[in-house]
């Protein structure tokens, strides 16, 4: 039976939301699955990924073939590389431990890249709100500059009006 490493369509329209799972590649898109190895949410910046590696790595070894999408999600948490790293230890190149020492190197360097770039999103948003709350201040100055001539306006018609009335109050 082949077996493939896919996504499952889950989540409502516009809005998707993607289970990786190891299936028959016979079977439906959405239909029956071997087993759940994680989740994958695209709507959010940056996407989050769970995923089981061990899980996806023994399939991997049993000779499941990840689809182009799979592949790059299972590139990205670092299956692939444990994979290429438990050959290595299978045939003898590498000890367990110093597999385990690259794999843990790796996943350090990923998530300070993962760190650095939400980090730089949030930078960037703070810097967004900060544009548009000087440029809104900057549209109610000019607003209260346009507005104040015509108050001052106002104000000296109404004192010289009430001026008037008083004259004419103290004339009767």
């Amino acid at each position: 039976m082949p077996v493939k490493i896919r996504l499952q369509r889950h989540g409502k329209k516009g809005k998707p939301y993607y289970w990786i799972v190891a299936a028959d590649a016979r079977a439906k898109r959405d239909g029956k699955y071997l087993e759940k190895l994680g989740a994958y949410n695209p709507n959010v910046n940056p996407a989050t990924i769970e995923l089981n590696v061990d899980g996806a790595v023994q399939w991997l070894q049993n000779g499941a073939q990840p689809t182009d999408t799979a592949r790059a999600i299972l590139s990205y948490k670092g299956a692939l590389l444990k994979n290429h790293l438990a050959g290595g230890v299978k045939k003898g190149a590498l000890t367990e431990e110093q597999a385990q020492a690259k794999f843990d190197a790796w996943l350090e360097e990923k998530a300070a890249k993962i760190q650095a770039k939400a980090d730089g999103l949030s930078k960037a948003e703070a810097q967004a709100k900060a544009e548009a709350l000087a440029a809104e201040k900057a549209v109610n100055e000019a607003r209260i500059a346009a507005a104040a001539p015509v108050a001052e306006e106002e104000t000296a018609e109404e004192v010289q009006a009430e001026g008037e009335a008083t004259a004419s109050n103290e004339e009767e």
